[in-house]
Order: C-alpha cells, then structure tokens, then sequence
C-alpha cells in the first residue's frame, strides 16, 4: 500500500475498532444493563461487522469467502437494532422481548444456512443478486419503522416553536448516521475515495466520533447510558418539564396496561425498573414534580378502578372490591377512599345508586 492507502486504512481501521470496543462495553461490561444500551451495542457490533469487511475487502480483494459471509451478518441484524434501539429508548419494547429475540434468532440462521447450502466462494451470485437484495430491503423497511417511530421528534426538530431534547437529538444523531454510512456504499457522490467501500468505512467512522462526541459533551445533564431510556441524571432538582411529561406519559401507560397497581405488594423500585430508571429517579419525579408519594401515586388508581367496579354493580361486595384493586386490608381500602373521596364507599355506592334512579326517573 502506498502512504495514501495506509493514510485511509488507519482512519478506517480505527473507527471500526474504537466501534468495537465500544460495542463490548455496552454488551458486556456496563453497569446498570439497560434496553437502550443493549441494543445500541449490537447496533454498533452489526455496523462494526459489516464496515471491517467491507474496507479489508477494498485492501485484499481476494478476502475468503467466510468474511464476506460474516459482513453480511452484520447487515442483517443491523436494520432491527436500530429499530429496537429507539423502540427502547422512546419506552415502547415492556412487551416485545420474544419478538425481539425471534427476529435476531431468525436472520442469524436464516444466513447460517445460505452459508451452508451456498457458500460465497462457490455461489458469489445468490449472495450478491439475491441474499444481498434481500438485506438492503430488510433495513430499508427498518429505517422506514424506525422513522415512524421518530415522527415526533422529527416534528419538534422541524418546529421553531418546540425545543427537542438532548435525548431526542442523540435519537436523530444514531439514526441519520444509520442512513449516511450505507449511503456511503451506495451513492457515487461518496465515491472520492476510490471506491464506495472505503467511503463507507470513512463515512462510519465520521459518525460514531461524532456521535460518541455529542454524548460525551451532554453527559453532565443527560446521558443515554447510565440508566436506561430517561437519559437524566438524578439531582436535588426538579426533572425538566419536557422530560417529566414524557416519563409520566410512560409510567401512567406501563401501570394501566400491565394493572401493576393491583399488585399490593408493588415496590417503588420495581416500578422503576419497568420502565428502566433508577428508584431516585422515580422518587424525584413523583415528589418533586407530580407532588405524590410513591403510595399516593399508586393508589390512585386503585381507587379509580374502585370507583369503575362500584359504578359498575356487578354484585362483588365493597370488601372485595379493596382487594381487587390491590389493598391489601379492608381498613387501609375504606381509609384511603375517603381520604381521596371524602365519603365512605358505602356512602359511594349509595350516591352512585341514587344518580341512576333520578336518571332512570327523568327518562321516564
């Protein structure tokens, strides 16, 4: 290689392998684990894939057959860890673990077993013509998902009356590099290198010591990778407003669906880990932004859903219903709904009882 080639080798070269390292981290040695970070390491590990092959290619075009193989596997998972990157971070995956793992398992094998059946040395054709094709429509289809789940961000960052969050940046940052670098490898404009390979190895490696510089210059207020998908930091202050309403917006959805309220013994730090922030965190939001203790918070549902099932009259009897919403003693449950309701639920259930006769009389 003369000093130019060796020049485009290094810089390469060293973004595939810091993508590596970093990749590692996020996979094996960060602490505490989260979604987000998880993802966004076999982001990078499916990127790093992909980009090694593909710029040792351009060096040693008569690379074995099993490299390409191997660079090919990268860009089959690389579409769906986008996807369940920002599907983590935005708090929509509580219920997609096994479709998850199923689409992981599926492209693995899927390209396991083309190895087998038609290796790249012997069947250069069915890789590039077919295999090839069917991988560059798969990510298309994931940057389209992934889009969709951007819409609103995409939205405020394109309004000049909403200010996005630096959570909501870092988000457009990983996705729009996601489309650069294979752009790299498609378009001629990226071709100055001497080839679309190279570009795309330079193009990758522009895009994660940018990325990895915006992260570090935000770390001191938000950092995607210390506790899950909230990016905030615990402090003595109030959350930001715009960032409070997104983890309410969160949490509200995660307890409903799931009924969580109507676990009595639900723990705040259990809560906190269902939608991947630390317990500070949660406290701080709960106290310092919504102005509710943890039990407060909580039993407010569980006095709403008590209310439904009394307006319902569907014969259970009011002790019963205390117990259906998650309280775990008639006294704490006739306690706590008069507190919210100021009247008993006896004297609820009589109010409801007679606002539907004087409705029945009136339609009469």
């Amino acid at each position: 290689m003369n000093p130019g080639q060796q020049t485009l080798f290094f810089f390469s070269a060293l973004g595939v392998f810091n993508g590596f390292i970093i990749s590692a981290y996020l996979l094996f040695f960060k602490k505490p684990k989260s979604a987000p970070s998880y993802f966004l390491g076999l982001l990078l590990l499916s990127v790093c894939l992909k980009i090694s092959k593909s710029f040792i290619f351009y060096f040693y075009p008569d690379l074995p057959g099993i490299y390409i193989q191997i660079g090919i596997l990268g860009s089959s998972l690389a579409g769906p860890s986008l996807f369940y990157f920002i599907q983590s971070a935005l708090g929509q995956d509580s219920k997609l673990k096994a479709l998850q793992k199923g689409t992981y398992l599926f492209w693995i094998f899927a390209i396991i077993i083309a190895s087998i059946i038609a290796p790249y040395d012997s069947s250069p054709d069915v890789w590039e013509s077919y295999i090839g094709r069917i991988i560059s429509i798969q990510f298309t289809v994931y940057i389209v998902l992934s889009a969709w789940l951007l819409r609103t961000v995409f939205a405020k960052f394109l309004s000049k009356r909403v200010k996005i969050s630096t959570t909501e940046k870092l988000l457009l940052s990983v996705f729009i590099g996601n489309i650069i670098v294979p752009a790299a490898f498609k378009l001629s404009i990226f071709s100055f290198f001497n080839g679309p390979c190279i570009s795309g190895a330079l193009s990758f490696s522009f895009v994660l010591y940018l990325n990895t510089f915006l992260f570090i210059s935000r770390r001191k207020t938000n950092n995607l990778f210390s506790d899950g998908q909230d990016l905030v930091r615990y402090a003595n202050k109030k959350i930001a407003k715009e960032q409070a309403i997104t983890l309410t917006e969160r949490l509200q959805k995660i307890i409903l669906e799931e009924e969580l309220y109507k676990n009595p013994d639900l723990k705040l730090n259990e809560l906190a880990k269902k939608i991947n922030i630390s317990g500070h965190q949660l406290s701080q939001l709960l106290n310092d932004n919504l102005g509710k203790s943890f039990a407060a918070y909580i039993n407010e549902f569980r006095i709403n859903e008590a209310c439904e099932l009394i307006a319902n009259d569907k014969g259970i009897k009011l002790e019963a219903i205390g117990y259906e919403v998650g309280f775990n003693s008639k006294s704490t449950f006739y306690t706590t709904f008069k507190k919210h309701k100021q009247t008993t639920p006896m004297h609820y259930k009589e109010q409801i009882f007679l606002l539907h006769q004087t409705k029945t009389g009136l339609v009469l």
